[in-house]
C-alpha cells in the first residue's frame, strides 16, 4: 500500500498543527506543507513585544524552522512556496516559488487549508497605501515596523484599532518610549468585554501616557498626520492599522469551497469543506458558537489547533467531537490583566438573550499578605435559568484562572449553583478562602432569586443628576477622603441608630467600597422591611474606575469630589 500523502497549506498555528498530528498518526504518511511566507510555526501573538525589546531579536518568534520539521518529524515545510491553484479532480496543487516564480505539481490525497486571515486594510482610507503605513501580521512585518521606526527616527505614532493586537502594539510602542495615539472607532476598546470593564481599560491606557480616541474612525493618512471622521487631526509619523482581519479565502474560492455565512470556509463537524479530501482549519473558517447555536469567526491560536488535531483524527478514522467555540481570551496591558469567555452583555442583548451579570470586587489573595488588589469579576447568566453565558476578570493578579473556571463550567452547560459550592484551591498566597468565581456566584444566586434590588455603578452619574438618596455605607474617615456628590454618609457601623435618616417614601441606593459592607445593610433594611433599596453593584471602586477616563478626556462634572482605585 502507498504511503498517505497529505498536503498542507499555510504553516502557522493551524497547518503545523495539522501536519504534526498526522505524523503522530501515521510514521509512513508523506506529508508536506507549504507556507507562502518566509517563516513557519511563530508565534504571532509575541509580535508585539518585539517593539518593546522584550523579545529583542525578531527571529526567536519563530518557534521552529524547515530543517527542524524534517529532522524532527519528518514534515517537509517549504517556505516561499504559495499554493496558487488545485485540481480537485486530478488532486493537484500548484505551487509557486515567491521568489523565482517556477509553478511545479504536487499530487495529494488529503488536502489541508489552513490559509489564515488578513488584515483589514481598507482603501476607502485616504492614504492607505502610503509607506509610513503598515499592518502586524507575520515577523516580516514587525521587522518591517521597527526597522521603520529606527531608520526615520519615529517618535509619534498611532495605532488604528482596540482590539488584541492594536493594545498590545501599543503598549509595547509606549514602553519604548514613543507617543502613541490609539484610535478606535467603537466607543470602547476590547469588543470581548463590556463597556464598565473597558472604561478600566481605558483608564490604564490614559494612566500610561496614551492619547486614546474613542468613537472616531480613521479618514485620512498624510506623511505627518492622521485625519479622523469628526475633522480632528493627529500629528504622527506612522501609522499600524490593527482594525481586524478578513479570513484569508482566495484560494478555497477559486477551486470551488463553498463560503459560510460571516465569509469564513464553510467546513462540517469534522473540518471537511464541500469538497471531498479537502479540510480547513483555523482562522480562515467559520465555526459555530456554542452558546448561541450561530456561525461566527473566531481567529485564536487554541481553537486552530485542536481544529487541526480533530481534522487529522477524522482523516485517520478516530471519533472527534466538535461542540463549538466559546471565545476564551486574555491580554496583559501594562499593568492590568483582562480576561473573558464566553457572551458579553452587548452579545447576549443582541442575540434576544434574558440575562443579569453578577459583581464583585474581592481582594486577588488574603489582604494579609503583600500585593493583595483588587480583583474584578463579573458573571453573566441566563434568566430565570441561571445557565452560565460569559464571564470577564479584570486586575493585577492572574485573571486567567478565574476565567478558565468559567470556562470550563460554560463548556459543561453549568449553572451558577454549579460554582457556589465549588471546592477550589486556597491559599492566603493565591486567593481569599471564598474564591473569586465563588463570591460571584453567590451574589448572582442571590440575583436570581430576587433576594435583593441592585444598580450597576455605570447607572450612578443619572442618579446623582436626578436628585437620587444615595447612602455611603463606609467609615467617616473613608467618605472624608472622598464621597460621591450629594451622597450620605450612614456607615454600616451606626445605621441602626440611624434609621430615622433612611427615607420609605423613596428608592435608597446604597454603596460602600466595593459592595460588601452595603450588600450587608441592604439585606438588614429588607428585613426591618424597606423594600425599595438598592445595592449600588461594585460601590465606590468600580463607581471610580468607571467615571475616571471620561472625566479626565472630556468636559463633563465628575460625580466624586476624589478617586480611589484600591481597597487598602
Amino acid at each position: 500500500m502507498e504511503n498517505k500523502k497529505i498536503v498542507v497549506v499555510g504553516g502557522v498555528a493551524g497547518g503545523a498543527s495539522a501536519a504534526a498530528r498526522a505524523r503522530r498518526l501515521d510514521e509512513f504518511a508523506d506529508i508536506t506543507m507549504f507556507e507562502k511566507g518566509p517563516n513557519v510555526s511563530f508565534s504571532n501573538c509575541s509580535l508585539p513585544y518585539h517593539l518593546s525589546g522584550m523579545i529583542p531579536n525578531a527571529d526567536d518568534i519563530v518557534l521552529m524552522n524547515p530543517e527542524q520539521f524534517k529532522h524532527q518529524y519528518n514534515i517537509d515545510a517549504q517556505v516561499n512556496s504559495e499554493v496558487i491553484n488545485v485540481d480537485t479532480d486530478k488532486k493537484v496543487v500548484d505551487v509557486k516559488d515567491t521568489n523565482s516564480g517556477d509553478v511545479k505539481e504536487v499530487e495529494y490525497d488529503e488536502l489541508i487549508l489552513s490559509p489564515g486571515a488578513d488584515p483589514i486594510m481598507p482603501k476607502s482610507i485616504v492614504g492607505i497605501e502610503r509607506g509610513n503605513v503598515f499592518s502586524v501580521r507575520n515577523v516580516v512585518d514587525i521587522k518591517r515596523i521597527q526597522g521603520y521606526i529606527d531608520d526615520n527616527n519615529v517618535t509619534d505614532i498611532a495605532v488604528i484599532g482596540g482590539g488584541f493586537i492594536g493594545l498590545e502594539v501599543c503598549e509595547n510602542l509606549a514602553s519604548a518610549g514613543k507617543n502613541v495615539s490609539l484610535v478606535e472607532a467603537a466607543d470602547h476598546v476590547l469588543a470581548t468585554v463590556d463597556e464598565d470593564f473597558a472604561q478600566i481599560v481605558h483608564k490604564e491606557l490614559f494612566d500610561h501616557g496614551v492619547n486614546v480616541v474613542l468613537g472616531d474612525g480613521l479618514a485620512e493618512i498624510t506623511d505627518d498626520s492622521i485625519k479622523l471622521g469628526s475633522g480632528k487631526e493627529v500629528k504622527v509619523q506612522m501609522v499600524i492599522v490593527a482594525i481586524g482581519v478578513k479570513p484569508s479565502t482566495k484560494l478555497a474560492e477559486k477551486i470551488g469551497c463553498k463560503i459560510g455565512l460571516t465569509g469564513g470556509i464553510q467546513v462540517d463537524h469534522h473540518y471537511e469543506t464541500s469538497i471531498p479530501n479537502v479540510y480547513a482549519v483555523g482562522d480562515a473558517i467559520e465555526v459555530s458558537n456554542m452558546l448561541t447555536r450561530k456561525k461566527t469567526r473566531l481567529a485564536l491560536a487554541f481553537p486552530a489547533q485542536m481544529q487541526a488535531r480533530d481534522a487529522i483524527d477524522h482523516m485517520y478514522g478516530r471519533t472527534t467531537k466538535n461542540p463549538g467555540v466559546i471565545g476564551s481570551q486574555a491580554i496583559h496591558i501594562f499593568d492590568l490583566n483582562i480576561a473573558s469567555t464566553g457572551l458579553t452583555e452587548k452579545e447576549c442583548v443582541k442575540n434576544g438573550i434574558d440575562y443579569r451579570v453578577a459583581t464583585v470586587i474581592p481582594k486577588s489573595r488574603v489582604g494579609l499578605m503583600p500585593n493583595a488588589t483588587p480583583l474584578h469579576v463579573k458573571l453573566i447568566f441566563g434568566y430565570p435559568n441561571g445557565e452560565l453565558l460569559g464571564g470577564q476578570a479584570l486586575g493585577k493578579s492572574d485573571v486567567d484562572k478565574q476565567m478558565d473556571i468559567v470556562a470550563t463550567m460554560i463548556s459543561m452547560h453549568g449553572n451558577i449553583s454549579d460554582l457556589t459550592h465549588l471546592e477550589l484551591c486556597y491559599s492566603p498566597w493565591f486567593s481569599t478562602a471564598k474564591n473569586a468565581v465563588n463570591m460571584a456566584s453567590l451574589v448572582a444566586e442571590n440575583i436570581l432569586n430576587d433576594e435583593y434590588k441592585e444598580v450597576q455603578a455605570r447607572d450612578v452619574r443619572q442618579l446623582v443628576e436626578n436628585g437620587a438618596f444615595i447612602v455611603d455605607a463606609r467609615e467617616p474617615q473613608e467618605y472624608a477622603e472622598s464621597h460621591i456628590n450629594g451622597a450620605v454618609n450612614i456607615p454600616l457601623s451606626q445605621f441602626r441608630e440611624r434609621l430615622d435618616e433612611i427615607p420609605t417614601d423613596k428608592p435608597v441606593y446604597v454603596h460602600c467600597l466595593s459592595g460588601q459592607r452595603s450588600y450587608n445593610m441592604v439585606r438588614a433594611l429588607n428585613n426591618r422591611g424597606y423594600s425599595n433599596v438598592y445595592n449600588i453593584s461594585g460601590s465606590y471602586l468600580e463607581i471610580c474606575e468607571y467615571e475616571y477616563f471620561k472625566d479626565q478626556t472630556t468636559d463633563r462634572k465628575p460625580i466624586v469630589n476624589g478617586y480611589r482605585f484600591d481597597l487598602l
